[in-house]
């Protein structure tokens, strides 16, 4: 373990390009669920995730429950990818510190986060 990290620490976006995240340099995603101690494939289909509306308060339950404080919502490299109002709002309720960024400016905004604060996010490596 690097100096500065705790192991309920998030993973680290390793490497990104169009269609491809990289975790901890060994796992690889075309979109990912991320959050203190794991990573897995975010799959729009089970929760009815499209473009438009976007992001749904049911993409997020998973890092709320995993108890993030500070959750990064990726919009896709060209801001294709929505977030619902609802999603906002939930959070908001929740008290967790919420930022949606481009893809490349959320993976800068998680990896610097995700040591110091229990953080999480939702990453879309495409439009």
């Amino acid at each position: 373990m690097k100096p500065g990290h705790h192991k309920n620490s998030a993973p680290e976006i390793t490497n990104f390009s169009w269609g491809n995240l990289e975790i901890n340099e060994k796992t690889n995603f075309k979109d990912a669920k991320l959050f203190p101690g794991g990573a897995k494939k975010w799959d729009w289909n089970e929760t009815g995730t499209a473009h438009s509306p976007g992001i749904q308060p049911a993409d997020v339950k998973e890092l709320i429950d995993a108890g993030c404080e500070v959750i990064v919502l990726s919009t896709g490299v060209d801001n294709r990818l929505g977030v619902c109002p609802e999603t906002l709002e939930l959070l908001k309720k929740k008290n967790i510190e919420t930022h949606v960024l481009s893809t490349e400016k959320a993976i800068e905004k998680y990896n610097k986060l995700r040591t110091c604060k229990k953080t999480g996010g939702l990453f879309h490596s495409t439009c």
